[in-house]
């Protein structure tokens, strides 16, 4: 085999298949906002995935004093108004 094939197939090998796998990641944010209350320690339990998502429906994963956790868009204010 002729040494330009060889180097023909590594780059394209080397620039052309990693470009699918970077697509998805070029458009996220991994930035993650600070709790809009000051949780409990009952709410340091439920914490985020590694990708700052929640597995949880109507979560939103933010940081806190324990870490990233996912505090429920509603609950902080249902247990303010119990206070």
């Amino acid at each position: 085999m002729k040494p330009w094939v060889l180097l023909l197939n590594v780059i394209i090998y080397g620039v052309v298949m990693p470009l699918p796998v970077l697509g998805g990641l070029r458009n996220k944010t991994f930035l993650v906002e600070q709790c809009w209350i000051q949780p409990l320690l009952q709410y340091c339990e439920k914490r985020c995935t590694k990708l700052h998502e929640c597995l949880s429906p109507n979560h939103t994963c933010c940081w806190t004093f324990c870490g990233n956790i996912c505090l429920d868009n509603e609950e902080p204010f249902k247990s303010m108004l119990n206070l």
